[in-house]
This record gives C-alpha cells, structure tokens and sequence, in this order.
C-alpha cells in the first residue's frame, strides 16, 4: 500500500473533476445515501421498538426475560454481520459495489415486512419468536454486505482531496436511519395509546420501512459503478497481494472500531430503553430526546469529515477516546426520568461518537488495497460491530439488572482506549490516491 499523498486543493480535488463527471458522482452519492438510510431506519426500528416486542414475542410472564431476549435477537442479528461483509464483501470486490448495494436493499426490506407481518408469540408460540429471530439474521446478513460496501463505495467516488468530507454522508446516513426509527417511535407512541402500540402499532415502522425500500431501489439502479473499482477489474493483478499488511490493517480496524461501535450503539439503541425502563422516563419523551440528540450529532458530522482533510484522521480519532473516556460515566449519570437529562448526555454524547464516525468511511477505504478492499472492511468492521456494538445493549441491560451498571461505563471506557492506542499505530492516509492503496 503507498503511502503516497494527495493533499487537499491538488487536481484530485472536486474542483478538477469535469462538471458532468462530478454531477453524475454526485447523483450516485445521493442514491447510495438515500439507500442507506433506509437500511438504517430499518435497522434501527427493531431497537427502538424492543420494549413492545418483547411483550409480544416472548414469554409476557417475566418482563425482564423478555426484554433481555429481544435485545439478545437483536445481538443475534448483528453477529450474521461478519458473514455478510465477508460474503457480500467478496461479491462487491468481484462484480461491482452497485449489485450488492441493490441486492442488500431487497434482503433488508423482505426481513422488515416479515417483521411487519409475523404472528405473536400468543397465537403461534416459539415459532414466533423462531421467525423474528430468522428475519433478524437476514437483515443482519444483508447489513453486514451493505455496510462494507457503503463504505467502500462512497470512499471510491469521492474526490481524493475532499473524501473526508464525502464519507462523512456515509455516517449521516447511520444517525438519518436512526433518528427517523425514533421519529417514527415518537410518532406512533404520541398518537396510539401503550395497549395499541403493545397489539399492533409497533409493527407500523417495519411495514413503513418496507415501503420506502421501493423508492430506493429506483434511485439506486441509476447509479455508476466507482471507476477505482472499474480500473482494478482491467488491472492483470500480476503483483502478489501485499497479506501481511492487509492483515495488520484488518487487526487494527477490528480494534480502532470496537470503542466507536460500543459507545455508538450505547447511545444509540440502549440509553432510551434505560430511561424508560430503569428511570421511568415516559416513552414518547424518551423518543424524541433521543431524535433530538441524534439530529444535533448528525450536524457536525460534514464538519468533521471537512476537518479531518485538513488535518489528517489519526488526530482527530485519539481526541474521540480520550473525550469518550473522560465523558462517558458523567453522561451516563446524568440521565434521570427528566426528558431534558437525556436529550443533554445524547446529544454531548453522540456529537463526540460523530468525529470517528464522519472519519470510518476514509480511513478504512484508505487502508485497504481495491483488490480486496469491501471484503477487509467487511470483516473487520463487521466482526468489531457484532462483538462489540451488537453486543452493548444487552451488557448494558444485564449490568443495570445485576445492579452494577457502572461496568457498562468502564467496558465502553476500555474499549475507547484500545481504539486510540489503534488509531496511535495507524498511519495517516489523508489524500492519498485509492488505485495506489
């Protein structure tokens, strides 16, 4: 891998590209953009709903149980991860990254109608919960596939001076997903009462979020194939493939991403069902603090992606450990049955997970050579989200029930050191050109 550099403001920048070719980058961007958004929002749906579906597809006579096995599916579903990076990742290396990010787009959009759709647990038992778990393994198998590739994809497109900034959408589309599930939480929960939620209004948001797939699978048929990806493809591949150092750069995106995924999906996915579970927070309120928070993060994303081109990623990843590691226990007692306790730690919270997050998209293209660039991303990202981001809910969820949450701080604090001591052996790839990585 070179470690030649494009600095910003050299003719690889946006401004050097001709007009039809940057319109034409740029209308790709917003269809993968657009796409995975929705695959967020269906994503997440599951994790914000979870309090209802436990009710529903699990044994009603012990609520905790049922709580900690919807949130157990949930881990479920992020383990297919691995499996889907790795196999949707090898398809994006050999047939192009638009045929797995519109193939992704139906698997995660047939796993949310299912959802919408399946019988409870009353009327037809374990085969309930046996079918939400098999939808969530689909839709965590496609994800895996469609985060790689996303990733990968954007990265490809983006003009080498600015990639820090055009990645950086890749997260906006994480936290726009997210934050539109809870929009639609908030929604469904302000305008049904708790026993229509609890029959049927849950099941709202997956058939929604099946609906708008259809709308992203035509803006996504349109888009071009990255032409990093298209110059490989004609490349003999004479050269022997560089393992040793695609192994090191796997190893350290597992263990750069595993503090960004625990404290992401934290206070993504779990901090509003502590608030409503633990500290009695009124659903809806703990909904829209939660949309809130997500919004003011998904502001600064451009903003640091447009930094990191300036100054470089391996800084700015080391100043999000350390203002995690210092942050993250205050956050977390902060948060008490007031609206106003959570929307303040989530919104501090998120907007320092935002700094990596603007960041993964650059720097894990960037260390990976285009050979097998969707299939490094896919499982290394893919592997650190499943062990460490799919996982937190659940930890945090049986820490709090075991009365020692503050273990849920001290494993995200940990992991938020190994990241930095990760991002402090990595070298700054800033501007460098793809088809040389």
């Amino acid at each position: 891998m070179s470690n030649a550099r494009t600095g910003p403001g050299t003719a690889t920048g946006e401004e050097s590209l001709p007009v039809a070719t940057l319109r034409s980058r740029r209308k790709s961007l917003l269809a993968s953009t657009v796409g995975n958004v929705l695959e967020w929002y269906e994503w997440s749906a599951y994790a914000v709903f979870a309090p209802f579906i436990a009710t529903v597809m699990f044994n009603p006579s012990d609520p905790v149980s049922a709580l900690l096995s919807t949130l157990a599916v949930f881990a479920v579903g992020f383990l297919m991860r691995p499996l889907g990076g790795i196999v949707f990742g090898r398809v994006a290396d050999r047939r192009g990254r638009k045929f797995v990010l519109v193939t992704t787009m139906l698997m995660m959009a047939g796993g949310s109608l299912v959802i919408g759709l399946m019988p409870t647990y009353a009327s037809l038992g374990a085969w309930a919960s046996l079918i939400l778990l098999l939808a969530r393994m689909t839709q965590g198998l496609a994800h895996g596939g469609e985060s790689a590739t996303a990733n990968t994809y954007v990265a490809e497109i983006a003009p080498s001076a600015h990639r820090g900034l055009w990645g950086s959408i890749v997260f906006v589309a994480i936290f726009g997903g997210s934050a539109l599930a809870y929009s639609v939480g908030g929604a469904v929960t302000s305008m049904l009462s708790d026993s229509a939620v609890a029959a049927w209004g849950w099941r709202i948001p997956f058939l929604l979020g099946a609906l708008l797939a259809l709308a992203a699978l035509w803006l996504r048929r349109s888009m071009d194939e990255s032409e990093v990806f298209a110059d490989e493809q004609s490349n003999d591949h004479t050269q022997p493939l560089p393992r040793g150092q695609v192994v090191r750069a796997v190893l350290l995106v597992i263990t750069m991403t595993s503090g960004i995924t625990a404290a992401h999906y934290t206070w993504t996915s779990y901090v509003s069902t502590y608030a409503i579970t633990r500290m009695g927070m009124d659903a809806g309120v703990a909904y829209w603090c939660s949309v809130a928070a997500q919004c003011v993060a998904l502001t600064t994303l451009p903003l640091w992606g447009r930094l990191s081109d300036r100054i470089g990623r391996r800084p700015m990843m080391i100043a999000f450990a350390v203002l995690m590691i210092v942050l993250q226990l205050p956050l977390t007692g902060l948060i008490g049955s007031q609206g106003w306790t959570l929307l303040v730690a989530s919104s501090l919270a998120l907007a320092v997970v935002a700094i990596p997050g603007a960041l993964l998209s650059a720097t894990m293209s960037e260390n990976f050579p285009t050979r097998v660039r969707t299939q490094g991303i896919g499982f290394a990202y893919s592997v650190s989200v499943a062990v460490f981001g799919g996982t937190a809910p659940y930890l945090n969820q049986l820490f709090v029930e075991l009365d020692v949450a503050r273990l849920s701080s001290f494993y995200i604090m940990l992991l938020c050191a190994l990241t930095g001591i990760a991002c402090y052996l990595m070298r700054e790839t800033r501007g460098i050109d793809l088809k040389d990585a």
